[in-house]
């Protein structure tokens, strides 16, 4: 006998989870709904199976094939516009010449349907219906038998004063040929309210058979949910991928599970999930395939579809999250709360209980939502932050997103351009370069491919060799998990937010240059980069006073890039080196904390008598400093040595500082009297005004430290050979200059403020100290005789963060909290 599975449905109840798949493909224990259809009929020797669809047909097609993965034969028909269940059936009447079976393919169940064939056959009828007991026949139709199994009545949805029996209609039917003869063709028909009544006043033989076993009806989110726990429970027969590691857990394929994470049962893990330290998964949770469980993650009674980033501290109760979502740091999903497919819930953000969230949207950070998300986004992410193109690695920064990233900045160059690329070592790095490449080629641009290297190397080749641009791809220092794509312009600083807005409207617009076989780029190796480099930088210094000081120094290569650049250059000036971590790794499973690694920098530079200790990042950009007497230099300690040195040895120097720099670092200028550009905090702003032909100096409040003469960027090497070399000709030791330096006393608040009220917040900020001095180079700078307190908005958070200098600690942090007071009263 062959079978026919319904399934045309949009399941409009299941929305948002069907908004862009078809409900039979709705995964239920980590297998569509129809798959378990299938398993049943396959079980009952139905083998010969035709599929009717309608919605998103093609998702079903793709998936079942001819079926003979499954161990079946499918045959498929597809129906133009919505015919009911009775039209769609009839739709594949040609392949229906003898008694068939019809059953939905978004059913639950593990009824016997050989006992039903077997009934129907017994009774020899024209049409055999399965039925069910249930508790709540108000929303099914009811079906009223007599003693004998023939059928008396129906009774579609019922009220309850209609409700005269518990039996109703499974939508499992076994049906003869003839039924088709109350079928009007091309027009839509339901069997149920149409069909067999209709049968049934023509005097035709209807019966229907009351089956044993489970039959759920998954048409809303609630009965979603219950299948699921019904699944765990062992409520119904099907079969779940995976072995069993304890009572009622299923371990899929691959699958990792940190000895310091919490597993209760019931669950099911899928294929090659990762679960976190710290993270607890309770019972009644259903995994996908390829889902990421950050630690400390507490899910419980969620199921999460795959390919799903779950951040750290993410609580989820009662929840289904759909597939690809992604779930950053402290996000909360409440109960009865669902996400659609790749949906963005950023940190910290509270999704209350019943909120549905439609594919495709964002929750920005912070934000506690209330109400359903159908239309619009609760503020949008922008594709360029603080990093450049950042997030996690093959999450967020995908091969498929650098691609079109890479085509939309090379759309935004002249055909034919030349764009210098680069990684650092990672694993990451590398795959992800290698698809900024190609749809860097396919917009027909060439790519100068310096494989892995340092940034400040790769700005110094855009310059040098005439590039139109440049691209770098690494991990973010303080997130092993995170990569960032960073973009150059043809000067070899980052490029502006006009072009970043270019940028980012060619790709939202995915507005590509395509460019025929002939006009791809090309790919080429520089040769000999480093040498022109590192005889540059060599040109930019005072080599013999450096070798005449015969200087030794603790270098901590930090596993980085910056180990393919530092010994050439240090060799050429004659120090003493003692090398740390000296190699580039491929892996790196820890965040890069600067001031951890310069405790172990001091105590080498105590035990050796070094004169000079630094700590590089890994790409080779910022440096923490280490004294001789072993004392691990501050940022602001680092920043105001170096100002220091440099203003003794030039004239009438020009400092580019961001906004923030501390008082004493503007006091430091003006005595060697010199000149204070102020900047914005972005290392962009700093790097473009640091470009000016007159700027001696710049440096940002981070460890990046810019010498324009020789790279008008933030450069690690370089600033370590220009100490050295301000050091030997001063005569004095590292030590005696930071001694000598005034404390600096800077306090930080943050505030959330929602994005509709950061202008509100500013406006607000100017109105009431119009009466002092304001310095609006970024933000609202409010200068006071013995400090100054700067509020600024967060460009990609909902948070607006103040600073405050003073003359200790206790003022510098009571003029900060007083400036976050004012704006928790704005916000009032």
């Amino acid at each position: 006998m062959k079978a026919v599975i319904m399934a045309g449905g949009e399941g409009t109840r299941l929305r948002p989870l069907t908004s862009n798949i078809p409900k039979p493909m709705i995964p239920l224990a980590n297998k569509p709904m129809m798959e378990h259809v299938v398993h049943l009929l396959r079980q009952h020797g139905f083998t010969d199976i035709v599929v009717t669809l309608a919605f998103l047909p093609q998702a079903i097609r793709t998936y079942f094939g001819d079926g003979s993965e499954f161990g079946v034969r499918v045959r498929y028909a597809s129906e133009e516009t919505p015919l009911g269940t009775a039209g769609s059936v009839r739709n594949a009447m040609a392949e229906l010449d003898e008694a068939f079976l019809v059953i939905s393919g978004d059913v639950l169940t593990d009824i016997d349907l050989t006992a039903l064939v077997d009934y129907h056959n017994e009774r020899k009828s024209i049409a055999t219906i399965g039925l069910r007991r249930v508790e709540d026949p108000v929303e099914f139709g009811i079906v009223i038998t007599r003693e004998d199994g023939t059928i008396d009545r129906f009774l579609e949805k019922p009220t309850w004063g209609q409700v005269f029996s518990d039996t109703v209609n499974t939508g499992i039917y076994v049906l003869e040929p003839a039924t088709f003869d109350f079928i009007a063709e091309g027009k839509p028909v339901d069997f149920a309210s149409e069909v067999f009544p209709t049968m049934l006043d023509a005097g035709l033989p209807l019966h229907g058979k009351v089956l044993e076993g489970y039959w759920e009806d998954v048409g809303t989110l609630e009965a979603y949910s219950r299948a699921h726990q019904d699944v765990l429970d062992g409520r119904v027969s099907v079969a779940i991928d995976g072995f069993g590691i304890a009572e009622g857990v299923w371990l899929g394929e691959g699958a990792e599970v940190d000895p310091q994470a919490r597993l209760d049962g019931p669950a099911i893990i899928g294929d090659y999930c990762r679960i976190e330290a710290g993270a607890q998964v309770r019972a009644y949770t259903v995994l996908g395939s390829n889902v990421l469980v950050g630690p400390d993650a507490f899910l419980e009674h969620t199921v999460v579809h795959d390919n799903t980033y779950i951040g750290p501290s993410v609580r989820l109760r009662g929840a289904v999250i759909g597939r690809g979502a992604d779930l950053r740091r402290g996000a909360r999903c409440e109960e009865g709360v669902v996400l659609g497919d790749e949906c963005f819930v950023g940190e910290h953000a509270v999704l209350n209980p019943g909120v549905k969230v439609y594919p495709f949207k964002t929750v920005e950070p912070g934000a506690i939502i209330n109400s359903s998300i159908v239309w619009e986004s609760r503020g949008a992410r922008h594709l360029f932050g603080r990093h450049g193109v950042s997030g996690l690695a093959n999450v967020d920064i995908s091969p498929e997103l650098a691609v079109k990233v890479a085509m939309a900045y090379g759309t935004s160059l002249k055909k034919g351009a030349s764009v210098v690329a680069s990684r650092d070592s990672s694993r990451a790095g590398r795959a992800l370069k290698r698809a900024v490449m190609v749809g860097l080629n396919a917009t027909g641009v060439n790519v100068v491919d310096l494989e892995a290297a340092t940034v400040p190397l790769t700005r110094f080749l855009v310059r040098s060799i005439g590039a139109q641009g440049g691209v770098t791809v690494r991990l973010l220092p303080d997130d092993p998990e995170s990569v960032a794509i960073h973009f150059l312009n043809a000067e070899g600083i980052d490029i502006d937010e006009d072009v970043q807005r270019k940028i980012e409207r060619l790709f939202y617009r995915e507005d590509f240059r395509r460019s025929f076989a002939a006009d791809i780029g090309d790919i080429e190796y520089p040769p000999r980069a480093l040498e022109f480099y590192t005889a540059a930088l060599m040109a930019s210094i005072d080599v013999a006073t450096i070798q005449q000081a015969r200087l030794k120094v603790v270098v901590d290569y930090s596993y980085g890039t910056a180990s393919f650049v530092m010994p050439s250059v240090l060799a050429k000036l004659g120090a003493e080196v003692l090398a740390y971590n000296p190699y580039a790794s491929t892996s790196r499973a820890a965040a890069f904390d600067p001031r951890e690694r310069a405790l172990t920098v001091s105590r080498l530079v105590e035990a050796s008598g070094a004169h000079l200790g630094a700590v590089l990042d890994p790409g080779g950009e910022r440096i923490t400093l280490v004294d001789d007497a072993g004392h691990v230099l501050t940022n602001d300690e680092s920043l105001l040595a170096l100002l220091t040195l440099v203003c003794q040895h030039e004239e009438a120097p020009v400092v580019a500082l961001p906004v923030a720099a501390s008082r004493h670092a503007e006091h430091v200028v003006e005595q060697a009297g010199g000149t204070l550009v102020w900047t914005k905090l972005s290392g962009s702003d700093l790097m473009e005004k640091s470009s000016h032909p007159a700027v001696t100096f710049g440096a940002s409040q981070d460890g990046g430290f810019i010498f324009p003469r020789f790279l008008p960027a933030f450069d690690a090497s370089a600033a370590f050979v220009h100490m050295l070399g301000l050091l030997g000709g001063s005569g004095r030791r590292l030590s005696d200059v930071v001694h000598a330096l005034p404390r600096v006393h800077i306090s930080h608040e943050a505030v959330v403020t929602p994005w509709e009220q950061k202008g509100l917040v500013m406006r607000s900020m100017v109105e009431r100290n119009k009466e002092r001095r304001l310095v609006l180079v970024d933000g609202v700078k409010v200068l006071h005789d013995d400090g100054w307190a700067l509020v600024l908005p967060d460009p990609e958070e909902p948070v607006t963060h103040v600073w405050a200098e003073g003359e200790t600690d206790g003022a510098a942090r009571a003029r900060a909290q007083e400036q976050a007071r004012r704006i928790r009263q704005y916000l009032r």
